[in-house]
């Protein structure tokens, strides 16, 4: 392996120690997601990842690096990639395979109402809505890419080593955004405590995302072994991965209340409590088990030669071109 691969893999690893905000899963289920992923990857699969899971796990957190305050153009980008608040935009139907056209979308939105519903409106927005799905179909398709390049390298006989690092780098992006997408209360408006009307009484502390994700996880000690039994077998060898990421995350959003009620309970403080270690171990299972998939089906789509768009989606001759985001989505 190349020195400064492994000079890259220390400076990355340490970066990822480095104090950071708790936007999303804490560092210890970020890690946990991503090898355990790795480990299920079948005999078929991109197996060479193995050889990356210490430097994959390490670094699991590093997009939420990207969104410091102080780095303010990459704060405005990255911030929306962790988050898929749904309540925001349920005027949007069928989801845009465009992220410039969903952007639009809320921006149209916003100025129908901003003179009715100033409220609502400030939170009309790409902030405030989230493009977790955009960026995990993103990463993916990158990993498609590098995997095209891993496999002409052996082809050819050459060395393969660099385009395995880019595959192992944008596989620390991907996991990092379906991990988020697994966590419950990043696919919800009430990411950071209830918001609007409050029956049931629930909490209002924006603690409570901490609190769930990085000490009840911290505390419980999570680890490979104890979501590897939970991880199903490989899926989504066909069909259109968008709508399966979509998918994945309306199943998480769906136990957003849930994690409110145990919440309720005892505030996370009791790392005995067999519901919340359930909860934990069944979303931390399910975001493995949709980044090994996800990762299977890159290197099958890799083994397929480009597919040949004609005209291509920036050509206004495109029959799906939309000159207001300039390009034909997806």
């Amino acid at each position: 392996m190349r020195p400064l691969f492994f000079a890259t893999i220390a400076a990355l690893s340490a970066l990822t120690l480095a104090p950071a905000p708790a936007l999303s899963w804490g560092g210890t289920a970020h890690s946990v997601i991503d090898r355990a992923a790795i480990e299920a990857i079948p005999d078929d699969g991109p197996v060479f990842l193995r050889r990356y899971a210490d430097y994959i796990a390490a670094s699991a957190s590093l997009p939420d690096s990207w969104r410091g305050n102080s780095e303010n153009f990459s704060k405005i980008a990255e911030d929306p990639n962790h988050g898929w608040f749904r309540e925001q935009f349920t005027f949007v139907r069928p989801i845009p395979r465009s992220r410039h056209e969903f952007v639009l979308a809320l921006f149209k939105q916003h100025q129908r109402i901003k003179a009715t519903d100033p409220a609502t409106a400030a939170r009309t927005n790409v902030r405030w809505a989230g493009t977790l799905p955009y960026a995990a179909m993103e990463a993916y398709e990158r990993l498609i890419v590098c995997m095209r390049h891993v496999r002409r390298a052996r082809a050819e006989g050459g060395d393969a080593s660099v385009p395995e690092q880019h595959c192992a780098f944008h596989a620390i992006r991907l996991g990092h955004y379906i991990g988020d997408g697994a966590q419950p209360l990043h696919d919800s408006v009430n990411s950071d405590g209830w918001r609007g009307d409050n029956p049931h009484g629930y909490t209002t502390d924006r603690s409570i995302h901490g609190r769930f994700e990085s000490r009840f996880v911290d505390g419980i000690g999570l680890k490979v072994g104890d979501i590897a039994p939970l991880i199903d077998a490989p899926g989504h060898r066909t069909g259109d991965m968008f709508d399966a990421v979509l998918a994945f995350l309306d199943r998480a959003g769906d136990k957003m209340e849930t994690v409110y009620k145990l919440e309720k309970r005892a505030g996370f403080a009791d790392f005995s409590d067999r519901d919340v270690r359930r909860l934990v171990y069944a979303q931390t299972a399910a975001g493995a088990t949709m980044l090994r998939d996800m990762l299977c089906r890159a290197w099958t789509e890799s083994a397929k030669p480009p597919a040949e768009v004609v005209p291509s989606p920036l050509d206004f001759d495109n029959p799906r071109f939309n000159p207001e985001t300039g390009s034909a989505p997806g």
